[in-house]
């Protein structure tokens, strides 16, 4: 890590740049699609949602900080979320159904306390008989968008595993056919903000922004899947304010990384067929630091 800037201090923002990329692989499938890569239709330029980005961020937190107070995950998979806005009632000593928006606000601080992704991306919690109203997290993303035009491909597979008795006796034991779809390269760009205004409300501290620069860095090789092919982060980039409300528009300072192809490269396979350019002259009262890259 370089850089001047101090990046785990929750009482300046910070803007910053993420850049990821994906070899034979498909890490944000459009179901809308078939399940092929995202993709811009009137560019090719491929897209990752800030969703998928976040679901990533939140398994790396579980793994790492599984079980220790304060960083369960509130958006998963096991459970449903109503049950965790009873839960906050039940500790708070609320009743359910209350219309006093001071209790409401005593649930909403009390999932902030439990919950990392809570307090870290905010929650709609309005819902069901147990409303902790709607939280607004510091830590927002923008979609990820490729460097240059994606080319998604479908493969054709084959296996020899069958799920049922019937298909097994239809086919009479013989291979299946099925498809998968992938992109052979892509470098990808996600924007990210920290406000400080919302850690303030939600108790976002200063380990809660270091665990999530964690994340950004290491996320991806606890997603590993044969569908996802080869993801890393290559690039992270953080551009911190002296001040709270900042001090200088954010898309000013993402201007000075420009992602382009290296010279007499056409068609891009790897990180290596790419520039990164970044310039690094300080803004009065802004600090940049390279964390990855």
């Amino acid at each position: 890590m370089t850089g001047q800037g101090n990046i785990t201090d929750v009482t300046r923002r910070h803007d910053f740049v993420l850049l990821f990329d994906v070899t034979d692989g498909n890490i944000s499938g459009d179901p809308d699609a078939g399940n092929l890569p995202r993709q811009d239709p009137e560019t090719g330029v491929g897209l990752v949602t800030d969703v998928a980005i976040k679901r990533r961020i939140r398994d790396w937190v579980a793994a790492a900080k599984g079980g220790e107070p304060g960083h369960e995950i509130f958006v998963r998979g096991d459970t449903y979320l109503n049950a965790h806005q009873e839960r906050a009632y039940q500790d708070e000593g609320i009743k359910a159904r209350s219309k006093s928006r001071d209790d409401w606000q005593r649930g909403g601080a009390r999932l902030c306390s439990i919950f990392w992704d809570v307090r870290t991306f905010g929650a709609v919690a309005s819902t069901g008989d147990h409303n902790c109203g709607q939280i607004r997290g510091p830590v927002q993303f923008t979609f990820g968008r490729s460097a240059d035009p994606i080319t998604p491909a479908v493969h054709t597979i084959t296996r020899k595993a069958f799920t049922t008795k019937e298909k097994f006796d239809s086919t009479s034991g013989q291979t299946e056919i099925g498809s998968k779809a992938t992109i052979p390269y892509g470098l990808y760009r996600a924007h990210g903000f920290f406000s400080p205004a919302f850690a303030e409300k939600t108790g976002f501290g200063s380990s809660d922004l270091d665990l999530l620069w964690k994340a950004l860095r290491m996320m991806w090789d606890l997603d590993r899947t044969a569908s996802r092919g080869m993801v890393a982060t290559r690039g992270l980039y953080v551009f911190s304010h002296g001040s709270k409300l900042g001090n200088a528009p954010a898309h000013e300072l993402f201007d000075r990384i420009e992602v382009c192809l290296a010279e007499d490269v056409d068609v891009p396979r790897s990180f290596g067929d790419y520039e990164v350019k970044i310039d690094e002259e300080l803004l009065d009262g802004v600090s940049f630091t390279r964390v990855v890259g």
